[in-house]
């Protein structure tokens, strides 16, 4: 596993994507700020000049920029490969933007925490905004699903959300009582996975509901993102361990501890060689080698 440093601490990497130019692309939620390690190990950081935005999640859009959620501003960003950025405005400074994906109609969708709500902004920056059918959930991380609709986890409401395309949605319950789930991901076998932050697992969801669970050996490592792998492996960060978890194709669990103390590992990606990026909210970039 290698280290890399990309800010003091305090500044907060948490987000994490592998950009269409080859660069890892990071939030630092704490600084206000976007930041972007090149394969040489070389940081570029772009302030946004709103140190108490929050950028968060961050991803891919389907216009080859950067688009980002900003926590603190109620606001979605946007940055080009350049560093060029770009602040849209939501429906107030509260709603509290969390996650963000690219979605199958070419727009970009994303969670309202605070307010029960998904959001979908074209690349021109026009905002739609639907209603959860559950108050208190805490809409957290989204992902676009093999059968063309949005899926969401549903913190506080121990759910799992499909939003179709139309913003018609249906809410399915985890069997586990405090799953708090957090991060969702399409899987390499057209189902949804999931991490619970409170019941320590690693979920499966199929776009018809069924649900099948992957408790860790350790409940108490808090599983915060996950993404999928080239090679059909689940890989996701356990905040409160400090490690790096792998679902394998077969089932079997296993993990890499970060080395150091206080890594906090958030955001999570893989990029098209297999290599994997986490990023540690006390300054660093963890790349595990494909």
């Amino acid at each position: 596993m290698e280290l890399f440093d990309v800010a003091e601490r305090g500044a907060g990497p948490y987000g994490i994507t592998v950009g269409p130019d080859g660069g890892v692309w990071f939030t630092l939620i704490h600084a206000g700020e976007i930041g972007r390690l090149a394969a040489d190990g070389t940081v570029r950081r772009f302030t946004l000049g709103r140190p108490r935005c929050a950028p968060s999640v961050i991803t891919v859009g389907p216009d080859r920029a950067l688009w980002f959620t900003e926590l603190n501003a109620g606001a979605i960003g946007r940055i080009t490969l350049d560093g060029q950025a770009t602040s849209f405005p939501l429906s107030g400074p509260g709603v509290g933007p969390g996650g963000i994906t690219t979605g199958p109609d070419g727009a970009l969708w994303f969670t309202e925490l605070n307010v029960d709500r998904v959001g979908r902004i074209t690349v021109d920056g026009e905002v739609t905004e639907y209603p959860l059918p559950v108050t208190g959930a805490f809409p957290a991380l989204i992902a676009a699903g093999a059968d063309g609709a949005l899926w969401c986890t549903l913190n506080q409401a121990d759910a799992v959300a499909r939003v179709a395309p139309d913003g018609g949605t249906t809410v399915h319950r985890l069997p586990t009582e405090g799953t708090a789930p957090v991060g969702i991901t399409a899987g390499p076998d057209g189902a949804l996975w999931y991490v619970g932050i409170g019941g320590g697992l690693v979920g499966r969801i199929t776009v018809d509901g069924r649900v099948t669970e992957y408790p860790l050996a350790d409940r108490s490592a808090k599983p915060h993102a996950i993404t999928a792998g080239p090679d059909g492996r689940l890989w996701f960060t356990e905040w409160g361990a400090g490690r790096i978890g792998v679902l394998e194709p077969d089932g079997r669990l296993g993990g890499y501890p970060i080395p150091g103390a206080d890594a906090e590992p958030h955001g999570i990606a893989v990029g098209p060689d297999g290599a994997v990026y986490a990023a540690l909210e006390r300054g660093q970039i963890a790349r595990l080698a494909g």
